[in-house]
């Protein structure tokens, strides 16, 4: 009999296991899975990231660099916290939408880099990788208006929660002090003063992705 490894199963909502890997990679608090399955040379700022005994000099550089993949960015923003180093409050570098549909769950995830990822219910994805792209302005509508939001809420302090129940939509959060979000009935969340908007915003890059 073989086992199967955690490299070859990935739990998640999706059926394609593809789809699972790309899913949970998004929120960016399971660095394990990104050391799982990287790929090429291990070289910063990887190397860093994926060290036991990584330098908290080490890992404030990453987090405090503008010009790197907010992911990487998150992750180590991340490790410093588990270490116990003060890390900058509310410093946003993405937002996660989950739609559960009677179908399945739709996710959209875009970052404060320009880069956005789109899983559809069937496990079907669209990625965009940096700018300049054709959804520039969309990202960016989808970034300000995150920003009200996670001003004025705080980080979750448990676990995160599996995706939203039927009906629901789930706003999560990648911020330098951890994730935050915010959920609801889809139909009481385009009513919210600070939700709406951005609800309004995914709804234009989501349109424009599929279009």
């Amino acid at each position: 009999m073989t086992s199967t490894s955690p490299v070859q199963a990935v739990d998640g909502p999706y059926a394609d296991e593809s789809a699972n890997l790309i899913y949970q990679l998004l929120f960016c608090d399971r660095l394990d899975l990104f050391k799982q399955n990287h790929t090429g040379e291990l070289s910063p700022p990887w190397s860093t990231l994926f060290a036991d005994d990584a330098e908290v000099a080490a890992l404030t550089k990453i987090a405090e660099d503008p010009d790197r993949e907010s992911r990487v960015r998150m992750l180590a923003f991340n490790r410093l916290r588990a270490a116990g180093a003060a890390v900058p409050a509310r410093q946003y570098l993405g937002t996660i939408i989950e739609v559960r549909l009677a179908e399945g769950l739709d996710t959209l995830a875009v970052f404060a880099d320009g880069r956005a990822r789109y899983i559809n219910y069937s496990g079907k994805m669209i990625v965009i990788e940096g700018t300049p792209s054709p959804f520039d302005a969309e990202i960016n509508q989808v970034i300000e208006a995150s920003q009200p939001i996670v001003a004025a809420i705080g980080p979750w302090d448990k676990e995160r929660l599996p995706p939203p129940a039927e009906g629901n939509i789930r706003m999560t959060f990648l911020v330098s002090d951890g994730l935050y979000f915010g959920e609801g009935p889809m139909s009481v969340m385009q009513q919210e003063p600070l939700a709406s908007p951005l609800v309004s915003a995914a709804t234009k890059l989501l349109l424009k992705l599929v279009g």
